[in-house]
């Protein structure tokens, strides 16, 4: 995904807060709100996707409570009837701390990412188009509400046969990797697949090889630089993320950590199984500008029955 400054930040601004979007929502628009939960101030906060200031259209209702235990609702206002509650009583939000909230829109839901970590996808119940107003009410106190527009890299393989024809399958990152990117991977693996991986390259070294085998029940990384493989990493927090004949969507994020240029976590859907993340060993500083998808990924294991989406 490239980025670019979709429209100018909001520094500082007040709580209640209610802002213009400008064009409106659109695939690929990300909205990042950064701030602070009020220590001692409410109960609750909320992020709101709205069309005009009435608050009688939400397309999206983010709704972080700290009461009775803690959870986050998410909903939708329509002709001022609210809609069925989505509740998740994980509340990862503590009094007093900052926090940095991602909304990246898709084209089926909308994504939330916290503190650089997926939190949780909210299915569109109207038409997000419809949304030019965002709103932040309760007990927090905000330092920036930023925009970017992601430009999406979109790959749809729907048979084997055009999987079969694209062998070995390679697509550009542009603009390489950096820090905040995110590249999500979608797919459905074939019953019968014993193992594929996926490569984040740079010429012929690889920076980040990603290989479930389901022979061995387990997810390997690994990095091969200069020719040669480093130490295997397979450990795993929790069972093995991926399941023969089932669809997945892995979601790749790079950061800064310490003195490592750069580190690579992968998280597997929403509900965060899958490898932990992997401190990178790659440290030259060209760009890692290749997704390589190799061969058995593609014919000599026949591991994926559809690829639906490439974005990065």
């Amino acid at each position: 995904m490239v980025f670019t400054c979709a429209q100018p930040p909001y520094l500082n601004p007040v709580t209640p807060f209610s802002g213009i979007i400008q064009g409106g929502l659109q695939e690929g628009l990300e909205i990042t709100v950064r701030g602070t939960v009020l220590p001692s101030s409410g109960t609750r906060f909320a992020v709101n996707f709205q069309t005009g200031r009435s608050g009688d259209d939400i397309a999206f209702h983010f709704n972080p409570r700290f009461e009775e235990g803690g959870s986050v609702v998410c909903n939708t206002k329509k002709k001022g009837l609210w809609g069925l509650e989505e509740k998740k009583t994980h509340l990862p939000f503590q009094r007093g701390s900052p926090f940095e909230l991602s909304f990246l829109v898709l084209s089926s839901c909308f994504q939330v990412m916290l503190n650089g970590s997926l939190f949780v996808q909210y299915p569109h119940r109207v038409p997000f188009h419809h949304v030019d107003t965002l709103s932040v009410t309760g007990a927090v106190q905000l330092s920036s509400i930023s925009f970017q527009k992601q430009t999406m890299i979109h790959r749809e393989l729907s048979a084997p046969q055009q999987m079969s024809e694209m062998n070995p399958f390679y697509t550009c990152i542009p603009g390489g990797l950096y820090p905040s990117r995110r590249i999500i991977v979608s797919g459905t693996i074939l019953p019968n697949a014993q193992w594929f991986h996926i490569n984040l390259r740079s010429g012929s070294d690889i920076a980040f090889h990603l290989n479930p085998r389901f022979n061995e029940n387990s997810v390997v990384r690994n990095s091969l630089i200069n020719g040669s493989w480093g130490h295997e990493e397979r450990s795993l927090w929790g069972p093995m993320p991926f399941i023969q004949g089932q669809s997945f969507t892995l979601f790749y994020q790079t950061y800064f950590v310490q003195e490592a240029p750069r580190v690579l976590g992968v998280q597997h859907g929403e509900d965060r199984r899958g490898p932990a993340p992997r401190s990178q060993r790659f440290r030259r500083q060209t760009k890692q500008d290749t997704n390589g998808m190799d061969r058995p990924l593609l014919i000599r294991t026949g591991a994926l029955q559809k690829a639906n989406r490439i974005e990065g």
